[in-house]
């Protein structure tokens, strides 16, 4: 791994629902651009010395990964924590025969809950493996899930618009 001053990172808890983390890299150590690095946390605004584990993910700003550190741009602080928030999605799968049905709900903090559905049907031809009946109705209950979100969006951008606002895929 090797970062800039004024790169991202991004630490990904190994937990389901764990805390996202992120931080800008504001002093090298290394000249070539290899840990440790100085960072800055965004959700706390304190700088601390930061060795990437697995579960960091360099953003480089530019987008550029070999570019040398003097030709990063400069990078405006933020005058505070940055917005970090965590959203869990709860799937149950019910399975009855050859039909599995799936139900996704999101929960994002004080947002009332999004829901929605999907179905599978083995045919009478198909082998029973319960597994494949589970993939398709979850990715058909993601996939409305993900369209009712665009929805909302859409909903909650048209009201301060003042006018009809329609998201895409």
């Amino acid at each position: 791994m090797k970062a800039s001053i004024g790169d991202r990172i991004v630490v990904v808890s190994p937990q389901v629902g764990g805390v996202v983390r992120d931080c800008i890299v504001v002093e090298l150590r290394n000249p070539d651009g290899s840990p440790p690095y100085v960072v800055r946390w965004s959700d706390t605004g304190q700088q601390a010395l930061y060795v990437p584990g697995s579960d960091g993910r360099v953003q480089h700003v530019g987008g550029d990964a070999e570019r040398p550190e003097a030709a990063a741009p400069a990078v405006e602080e933020p005058a505070g924590p940055a917005h970090v928030t965590t959203w869990n999605v709860e799937i149950q799968v019910f399975e009855k025969g050859a039909d599995t049905s799936a139900r996704a709900v999101l929960h994002a903090g004080a947002v009332k809950p999004l829901e929605a559905r999907g179905r599978a049907h083995r045919a009478p031809t198909d082998d029973d493996i319960p597994e494949i009946g589970d993939e398709v109705a979850v990715a058909r209950a993601l996939r409305h899930l993900a369209d009712a979100l665009l929805e909302a969006a859409s909903g909650d951008l048209s009201q301060i618009e003042h006018r009809d606002v329609t998201l895409t895929r």
